[in-house]
């Protein structure tokens, strides 16, 4: 016999490699539900905070579905990634209310964007329109690229002629060369 035989074997009586107990352990019923809770939380969070404030809603429901079409699309001064509508910001707040009251005194949406953006520039808009000043910002990375493109295969290009050959060898460099030892017999 190779061994002594011991309990939990197989017909052999000796113990196989897989009869181990797993070493992930199992969880209770209760840890079960914390991680679920944990979870769920977690999945709360991300959703995004709407910091709209029940006093700045409208009663009317497609004005104010307007509005938030509207506060989405116009940046906040203060966060300058979050639209107005996502921002907690007072200024977001009184941007809310500008929005709105431009819209129940009668405005259409491009009436209310263009009093907006007269009062505070193209920087309100978190989608910029392409004009003769922005137009450097919108092409900068294409060409910035463009010119990365370029380089690369100049680069490309000479490295694949190989490297230059040295000029030859004039008549006093040879004769030194002899003289250092260091010149061909023939």
């Amino acid at each position: 016999m190779r061994g002594a035989p011991t309990t939990g074997g197989n017909e052999t009586g000796f113990r196989r490699a897989d009869a181990r107990p797993p070493l992930t352990p199992t969880l209770s019923r209760k840890g079960r539900s914390g991680i679920l809770l944990s979870l769920l939380l977690l999945l709360l969070l991300a959703f995004p905070a709407v910091a709209v404030e029940p006093e700045e809603m409208l009663k009317d429901p497609v004005l104010e579905t307007r509005a938030r079409e509207i506060s989405r699309n116009l940046r906040c001064l203060v966060c300058q990634n979050q639209s107005i509508d996502d921002s907690n910001a007072q200024l977001a707040k009184d941007l809310r209310v500008i929005v709105r009251e431009r819209l129940t005194a009668g405005d259409s949406d491009t009436e209310v964007i263009a009093f907006v953006r007269a009062r505070y520039g193209d920087f309100v808009l978190l989608k910029p329109p392409v004009t003769g000043a922005t137009a450097v910002l919108w092409l900068a990375p294409a060409g910035i690229l463009l010119l990365a493109g370029i380089g690369v295969l100049l680069f490309l290009r000479r490295r694949k002629s190989g490297p230059a050959t040295p000029a030859p060898l004039t008549a006093a460099e040879k004769k030194r060369l002899d003289e250092l030892g260091g010149g061909d017999a023939a």
